[in-house]
């Protein structure tokens, strides 16, 4: 797939087909992303790969938190507020979601709904989390995040689809524990990965952008 064609064209996927995707492809991501550039070559990244009994458990784990009150605690706080061109774009975002699948995000719950899709990673048949040590400075942040957009357009480009999720990350402490992660790391992202289902009505829609001249000036 052209470069290009693989930025414009990726997308986040929220139903997966059952089909498996070899070690070797997954494995092969990492691989691929790792090549991100970083400050100073840092590096300051590191993923888990999960499949099976192991990722089915850690939904179960995830649930039944969520089922139970279970107050969230992510490494990385969501955001409390955004100026208005970015909360104008959300605004539009969630109302057009709403139009188009009946699912309002405004209401708890069709958030817990929607927490309990995330914590079930989709159904898809893998899931991959993305940590760092949390002693790092932001600029850190930045470079995970850039080792993120690799890892999702290399499997766009192999086939594969991914969603990032936030949501994932709720429960960091129990996550890291389920994963054998130090509580010296933080959690970052979580993602879900295969094969997508494209009949899905789910994944017709895809969120718009804003119009270069929004976001660009040309100075000489």
């Amino acid at each position: 797939m052209d470069t290009l064609e693989c930025i414009k064209t990726r997308r986040s996927i929220r139903k997966f087909t059952d089909e498996p995707i070899p070690r070797k492809d997954l494995e092969e991501l990492i691989n691929i992303a790792r090549w991100s550039p970083s400050y100073k070559n840092s590096q300051p990244w590191e993923a888990i790969i999960l499949s099976g009994e192991k990722k089915k458990n850690l939904s179960k784990v995830l649930v039944g938190l969520l089922e139970s009150g279970e107050e969230s605690k992510p490494d990385l706080a969501a955001p409390v507020s955004w100026p208005e061109a970015e909360a104008g774009r959300i605004k539009y975002l969630l109302a057009k979601r709403k139009k188009l699948t009946g699912l309002d995000l405004n209401a708890p719950e069709m958030v817990f709904k929607a927490k309990k899709a995330n914590f079930n990673f989709y159904f898809a048949p893998h899931a991959i989390y993305l940590f760092q040590d949390a002693s790092l400075s932001e600029w850190s942040l930045f470079d995970i995040g850039l080792f993120a957009q690799s890892l999702m357009l290399a499997a766009h480009a192999k086939g594969l689809a991914t969603v990032p999720q936030a949501f994932a990350t709720d429960y960091a402490k129990q996550v890291k524990e389920f994963l054998g992660i130090p509580a010296s790391k933080r959690l970052i992202l979580g993602l879900s990965v295969g094969y997508p289902d494209m009949e899905s009505p789910v994944n017709a829609y895809r969120t718009e952008r804003a119009e270069t001249g929004e976001i660009f000036r040309w100075m000489e």
